[in-house]
């Protein structure tokens, strides 16, 4: 019994000690001091570096690719005639991965992130081409000398390509975000410098046809190929640097220390070359570490 109530002593001022010491938490008296309890916030300001991963989708616009290299056709001076558009798929698109790296410096002001970046993206695989056709007869040209009762039908046909291929492109962005905790979130709007190759192809055949009117009843001569008109134009640009803007949004993730994740979203949009134009939209994910 003895020995009961003195380990029941015992035990009571340890708890007495223990409660004494709680007094003297912060949140017992009612106030916290100003670091007391926070979450922990990342800093964004400073150089960062890193690299990444994307997948891009490419729309090429051949519209006017094609036709117009058409129009250099010499037939269309030995046969001046309106011609009618090519019969070509003008849209085509495209879809590769590709990689790439960054390299910035932000300055923050409360939550408030300004920073300036350079973003570089080698596409593997961002190639696309399409065929089309043309075709215009022309009957009895002003310079063409017939014998009596004969009329003399030309016919040009022209079979076009055009293809293109885009290589890589660089970024410079000017960029906002609003920093929330951990995360990142913002907007940029960059201008762009892209290295491109692009080919327009015009294969173009003449045939003659000399056709014979008797008491109103024609008929029809044989179809003759003429070699001597027979031209093939052929326009091509590689390594071409070509300019463009872009704009997107994303979000950055502060891992731990310096390090982060990153991901985004973006719209370019580039100068047309050889009257081709094209658009990308590339999303991306990458990992950096701020210094």
């Amino acid at each position: 019994m003895r020995r009961f109530v003195l380990a029941t002593a015992m035990v009571g001022m340890a708890f007495g000690s223990e409660a004494a010491d709680l007094s003297d938490l912060p949140v017992l008296r009612g106030s916290l001091p100003p670091s007391g309890l926070t979450i922990q916030k990342a800093n964004w300001e400073g150089w960062y570096v890193g690299g990444q991963g994307s997948y891009s989708a490419m729309e090429a616009d051949f519209g006017k690719s094609v036709p117009l290299l058409g129009q250099l056709n010499p037939s269309q001076a030995i046969l001046p005639q309106p011609s009618s558009q090519f019969l070509i798929q003008t849209t085509k698109t495209t879809q590769g991965p590709g990689f790439g790296g960054f390299v910035g410096r932000n300055w923050q002001w409360d939550d408030i992130v300004v920073g300036l970046e350079a973003n570089y993206n080698y596409f593997n695989s961002l190639s696309t081409w399409t065929t089309g056709y043309n075709t215009r007869i022309t009957v009895d040209p002003v310079w063409q000398v017939n014998p009596p009762n004969v009329s003399t039908t030309y016919t040009v046909t022209s079979t076009g390509r055009a293809a293109v291929q885009l290589h890589d492109a660089i970024q410079l962005r000017a960029r906002t975000g609003f920093a929330v905790g951990n995360f990142l979130p913002y907007v940029f709007g960059a201008a762009v410098l892209g290295r491109v190759d692009v080919s327009r192809t015009v294969l173009s055949t003449v045939t003659q046809r000399a056709d014979t009117t008797v008491g109103g009843i024609v008929t029809r001569g044989p179809t003759v190929d003429i070699p001597a008109w027979t031209q093939f134009l052929f326009d091509q640009k590689t390594n071409q640097l070509v300019a463009g803007w872009s704009g997107g949004l994303g979000f950055e993730y502060c891992v731990w220390g310096g390090l982060f994740m990153r991901a985004e979203w973006d719209y370019t949009k580039f100068l047309a070359v050889k009257n081709t134009e094209l658009v990308v939209n590339n999303l991306r994910f990458g990992l950096g570490y701020k210094f």
